[in-house]
């Protein structure tokens, strides 16, 4: 099956940097879906079909694209992340997402766990950013040079497992600081603010996706992340924006 492209690729898309980067990754995908590398928390993405739009979740993640298109769709959210753009996961919120390949230009991308452990000290070596309005918990960011060059140095990574094992966390370490210090570093930032509400929310929802056999609600749900049930009930839309 293959759904035809919303859009081809960002106005300011670097083509041959994307080119660079597909024909690199492109002998690591010899498993379709979601498939593990040598690095844990990396993994490889591949699609040599369309997929129609379909109930999804992702981990808190980056989910960087080099080849092929996705659409997603979070609440009244459209959201495009194709060749060229990265996603940022702050959280695991469920959605729906069309996927645009084919056998011919299969989706090709990575998926980059985010490490809270790293995410905290990378954001304590940074200056303190100026307040911002709450950021989005998920949005596509065009990939500029700095996460282009961090992204090859990461995927020439996985192609040495020596290499792999001597400086992988250095390689992801470089991807998530050019996410920290691009458009959408704030939903990042936030994340490892444990004062604030955009972590408590954060929290929340990874309780709830580990837990989802559970019954839960939002009185317990508020209580975990220390919370009242109106506080909660405020901030869970507002940071959620659905």
């Amino acid at each position: 099956m293959t759904l035809p492209a919303p859009y081809a690729t960002s106005p300011a898309a670097d083509h041959g940097l994307e080119a660079r980067l597909a024909s690199r990754l492109a002998p690591l995908a010899t498993q379709e879906g979601f498939a593990a590398t040598p690095l844990p928390g990396v993994q490889l993405i591949t699609s040599h079909c369309g997929h129609a739009r379909t109930p999804l979740m992702y981990e808190p993640s980056l989910v960087i694209i080099v080849q092929g298109n996705k659409t997603g769709y979070l609440g009244d959210r459209i959201i495009h992340y194709g060749a060229g753009h990265y996603l940022i996961q702050a959280m695991p919120l469920p959605f729906e997402c069309e996927t645009h390949a084919s056998d011919t230009a299969p989706l090709l991308g990575l998926s980059v766990s985010l490490d809270m452990a790293m995410l905290g000290e990378l954001v304590r070596r940074l200056p303190t950013a100026p307040p911002t309005r709450m950021p989005a918990p998920m949005a596509a960011v065009d990939m500029d040079a700095d996460m282009g060059d961090s992204v090859m140095r990461l995927i020439d990574c996985l192609h040495d497992h020596e290499q792999a094992a001597a400086l992988g966390d250095g390689r992801i370490r470089e991807v998530l600081f050019a996410a920290l210090r691009g458009p959408q570093g704030a939903s990042l930032r936030q994340l490892v603010a444990h004062h604030g509400q955009y972590s408590r929310i954060a929290e929340a929802l990874t309780f709830l996706h580990q837990q989802y056999a559970q019954s839960l609600n939002v009185e317990s749900l508020a209580r975990r992340v220390n919370m009242s049930a109106s506080h909660f009930h405020h901030h869970f839309k507002r940071t959620t924006q659905l």
